[in-house]
């Protein structure tokens, strides 16, 4: 794990080593001679896989991250009773999450609240789903997020995009607790009269989209949570957005100076499939990543990310845990 005390010259050279091309900010953003190491809080927003999620805390663990940690309301936490440690939290307020519906955000917002008003200063914070697993060693991750210092890892895409098109965003679409409502916006969906006035809601601002899973610096997730306090209109444009976890927070970071340090996410996931959730991970996908030093998937035209992460995973395929254990040993020789 990289210290302060490396060199400038060290510290770009390691980001020369990782291939990540990035040269923007590679200067330590703490006091050099101080014995402090970059600090991660690993968001983790899940339903299910309790002894999935174990592995994975037992894996990225360390004294220099924490994990904050939403269970739906919907499960019975009593699952994830195994998980604990001194660097665990689970959020007090728990709503329920349903797919594509803002109540995804609802509970990502939760977890970047709490991270930021801990006691703990936190580098980055990564915001994991909960049914992936790391490709690489916690040592690996801090240095590569060290040596990427101002980086922010997330998918940005203006839109309409290909598989992004508008109407995901101007088209009105109510959350399951309201049902009548739901009902009728879906009739009137039909006949093409739920379609909102962009321009009349965001003003200037331009839609983006990307992947929900990203890692973002303590200053530009500040940043995000400021923003929304101080827009509430904005909030409540997308509270009625169809897959709001795909465009809300892009959108704010999109439009900031921010969005110009974006390099894409740090997942690989496979859609090949044709489905609404990316496939899982099995023997084919192991192979593939033994057959490489670096896997690089989710970056944009600013070029390639490397994948720290892989999703998806469930508790009925922990096996595939122990292979990637033993090929992460192998590339870092431990």
């Amino acid at each position: 794990m990289l210290t302060m005390q490396v060199s400038r010259l060290c510290f770009c050279s390691y980001a020369l080593l990782l291939g990540t091309g990035y040269r923007e900010s590679c200067e330590p953003s703490r006091i050099a001679g101080s014995e402090v190491q970059l600090k991660i809080a690993y968001l983790i927003l899940t339903h299910r896989n309790p002894r999935l999620l174990k592995r994975t805390v037992q894996a990225l663990s360390s004294d220099d991250c924490s994990f904050f940690i939403h269970i739906d309301k919907k499960s019975d936490i009593a699952d994830f009773s195994e998980i604990r440690g001194d660097n665990v939290s689970f959020t007090n307020k728990r709503v329920p999450v349903y797919w594509g519906e803002y109540s995804q955000v609802r509970a990502i917002l939760l977890l970047i609240r709490q991270a930021l008003e801990s006691s703990e200063h936190y580098d980055y914070l990564v915001l994991l789903s909960g049914s992936e697993y790391p490709l690489r060693g916690r040592r690996y991750i801090h240095a590569y997020l060290e040596a990427n210092q101002g980086v922010e890892f997330m998918n940005l895409g203006k839109v309409p995009a290909p598989g992004k098109p508008l109407a995901r965003i101007t088209t009105l679409r109510f959350e399951s607790d309201k049902p009548v409502r739901r009902l009728a916006s879906r009739a009137l969906a039909k006949i093409g009269l739920v379609q909102r006035d962009l321009r009349k809601h965001l003003g200037k601002l331009e839609p983006y989209s990307g992947r929900t899973w990203w890692a973002l610096t303590e200053s530009a997730s500040q940043f995000l949570m400021e923003f929304i306090v101080q827009h509430p209109q904005i909030e409540r444009f997308f509270e009625n957005t169809f897959a709001a976890d795909e465009s809300f927070l892009h959108t704010i970071l999109g439009n900031s100076a921010f969005g110009s340090r974006a390099r894409g996410n740090l997942h690989f996931e496979d859609w090949s499939v044709a489905a609404s959730h990316p496939a899982m991970i099995d023997d084919r996908h192991i192979a593939y990543f033994r057959s490489r030093e670096q896997v690089f998937d989710g970056g944009l035209s600013t070029g390639p990310v490397e994948s720290l992460f892989a999703r998806k995973f469930s508790d009925e395929n922990l096996h595939i845990l122990d292979a990637i254990d033993e090929m992460i040993a192998d590339k870092e020789g431990h």
